[in-house]
């Protein structure tokens, strides 16, 4: 329910200067009017993404292992990637990383969800797929990348999840659909 005291103010970009370009993202110092009032607000541009759930024929799913910078620690996260440009179809990013980091081919894919993983302040959107009659192709690592690829149960990754010990919203969040969707 919406407060009548707190109804949407309008809200309008007047100014946005880029302060960083890396190989992932822009960060820019946007100038913004909310309703006269002006003020900074902090902005990240990613191009996209799309993750892929691998299930296997006995039904555990693959997850890889890898150092997080961010977080000085190994995560155990859904194979992903960014889009290789932007307008690249998600489906076609996401067969991409499932090779790439797994080395499996899907036979099929199919949608599960959109994930925007930090609406604060970035526009990354990911596309996430339940990947199923997998076959094995072949491992490409990124030269940045040093994974470990490890087949779990689901109840024992939903475990991870109440004991917060699995973090990683994307995984999570595609994690919970699947089991949600699939009566899991």
């Amino acid at each position: 329910m919406l407060n009548e005291n707190n109804a949407e103010k309008p809200i309008r970009l007047i100014e946005r200067r880029e302060a960083y370009k890396g190989k992932v993202l822009t960060v820019y110092d946007d100038l913004v009017d909310i309703g006269g009032h002006r003020v900074h607000w902090d902005f990240i541009h990613h191009d996209g993404a799309a993750a892929v759930l691998p299930v296997l024929e006995d039904g555990r799913i693959l997850l890889v292992r890898q150092f997080r910078h961010a977080l000085g620690r190994y995560t155990l996260e859904l194979p992903a990637g960014k889009l290789d440009k932007p307008g690249e179809p998600f489906e076609e990013c996401a067969r991409r990383e499932l090779e790439e980091e797994t080395g499996y081919i899907a036979e099929q894919l199919e949608f599960l969800l959109f994930v925007n993983t930090s609406v604060a302040f970035m526009d990354e959107k990911i596309g996430v797929y339940l990947a199923q009659d997998l076959k094995k192709g072949e491992v490409h690592w990124d030269e940045d990348e040093e994974l470990g690829v490890e087949a779990w149960d689901l109840e024992d990754l939903k475990q991870l999840i109440y004991k917060g010990e699995m973090t990683n919203a994307m995984t999570v969040a595609a994690l919970m659909t699947y089991a949600a969707k699939y009566g899991k």
